[in-house]
């Protein structure tokens, strides 16, 4: 085994002493003392050369080793080491080298594995479509994820070491996961937040183990549209409670007059036979309607389209509504039908077209007029256009009137008549043919509706 470097030194140094001792022994023992005296110092100079020739010779494995040691070190997060570069470990450098050989393969191992899984923490985080955000123990933000830059209406990324409440400004938000950190237990919090519109959101914290010390996590689960379906379904339900209670009452009430006497009445039990006539006719189009919509909203495939010309439809809508128009002293006008043609469900389309044109009619006024249009738009599509000079629609009520159940006038809907549902099934007929359907209104100037729809190809 090759000796360690102390020793050579040691050896290398004895030797040279031993020379210099000797040479300058005998050279003082053989000459006068003056030449004696040229001979020693003739003698040390010597050694003295010697002695730094063979510090060279010792110390160019040094120098070698050190740097590569020094390239070792460079390396260690970087590029490996050439597998082929020998590796002395005969020496106390050598072992250190070894030593650093394994250290440097490890690390670049575990970092490699970091980075690793930072980039896959980065890619599960920037595509949850949940708020991330964690804090230190002084409620200072530590990380956040893009989801809730946009639910908080950010445009600038949130910067470390902001403090929770420059940035979320609910001290209820802030008292949780100050809870949190202070106790290591998961709570629960409501929180809404204003940006372009107020959002709600449940936030889920939990504690959070750091090498500084605990902090907290928090996710936030945007609420918002859960809570708005779950207010439609409550209105739906209330709605639905409210139309069915209106025609059962009369029917109910004037068959219990029937019954008690009321058959004998010559003069007016056909009135009240009429009445419960009207009101099961009401309620069977409630139940027709909520069954269309029913249809209508559900996942199942609509049935298979076929092309459809658009004048017959407009035609045979209105020569449906023809007598009732007649009626109410509102007058039709065709002002220019092409013959243009669509893809999709005929029955449907038809029951879309009539429910427009009979809501123009029974909310106009005598004396006015329905005017209805089938040309191309300006894109290529079909252009059904509907409008009337009845009593118009509030500007308020106009992003509403698509819902189920909404009346803009509750009294003169009642008055005229419909389930409440005619516009939302519009909707729902217009969008399954993947066409879209625009209002403008003034009050006391009338209505006018626009479906838009692609036209029928060639091929079709």
């Amino acid at each position: 085994m090759k000796s360690s470097i102390l020793r050579r030194f040691v050896l290398v140094t004895q030797v040279l002493v031993l020379i210099t001792l000797v040479s300058s022994f005998y050279a003082l023992k053989s000459g006068a003392p003056k030449d004696g005296l040229g001979v020693v110092v003739l003698v040390w100079l010597s050694c003295a050369t010697l002695a730094l020739g063979l510090a060279w010779l010792v110390s160019l494995p040094l120098i070698v080793r050190v740097r590569r040691l020094k390239r070792m070190a460079e390396s260690l997060l970087d590029v490996p080491l050439k597998k082929n570069e020998e590796q002395d470990t005969g020496n106390e450098l050598g072992a250190l080298e070894l030593s650093l050989s394994g250290v440097a393969a490890q690390l670049r191992a575990l970092v490699d594995r970091l980075r690793l899984e930072s980039a896959r923490r980065e890619a599960i985080l920037a595509s949850m479509a949940e708020g991330v955000l964690a804090v230190d123990s002084d409620l200072r933000i530590i990380f956040s994820n893009s989801a809730l830059l946009r639910a908080i209406g950010g445009s600038r990324r949130i910067q470390e070491n902001t403090r929770l409440l420059a940035l979320i400004r609910d001290t209820g938000l802030f008292e949780t996961l100050r809870d949190v950190v202070k106790t290591g237990e998961t709570r629960k919090h409501r929180l809404k937040i204003t940006s372009d519109k107020e959002r709600s959101f449940e936030v889920q914290a939990g504690p959070l183990e750091m090498p500084s010390g605990s902090g907290a996590i928090a996710i936030l689960y945007d609420m918002t549209d859960l809570e708005r379906l779950e207010q439609v379904r409550k209105d739906f339900v209330a709605n639905v409670s409210h139309e069915m209670r209106t025609p059962l009452a009369g029917i109910i009430g004037y068959a219990e007059t029937l019954l008690d006497g009321g058959l004998e009445d010559e003069e007016h039990n056909r009135r009240f036979v009429q009445i419960i006539h009207s009101s099961a006719i009401r309620l069977n189009s409630i139940a027709s309607d909520l069954l269309v919509l029913s249809e209508l909203e559900s996942k199942v495939d609509p049935p298979e389209s076929a092309r459809i010309a658009v004048r017959d439809v407009v035609e045979s809508a209105l020569a449906i509504v023809e007598k009732e128009a007649e009626v109410r002293g509102v007058t039709l006008i065709r002002e220019e039908i092409q013959d243009l043609h669509v893809m999709g469900t005929r029955l449907r389309l038809e029951q879309a077209v009539l429910n427009l044109v009979a809501n123009a009619i029974k909310f106009n006024q005598p004396g006015g007029e329905v005017r209805i249009r089938v040309v191309p738009g300006a894109s290529g599509e079909v252009s059904i256009t509907i409008s009337d000079t009845g009593v118009g629609i509030p500007s308020q009520d106009l992003p509403r009137i698509f819902e189920r159940f909404y009346r803009v006038d509750k009294g003169r809907s009642r008055q005229v008549g419909g389930t409440g549902l005619g516009l939302t099934i519009v909707k729902h007929v217009i969008e399954r043919m993947n066409g879209t359907i625009e209002v403008q209104s003034q009050l006391r100037y009338g209505s006018t509706f626009t479906v838009r729809l692609p036209p029928a190809t060639n091929a079709g």
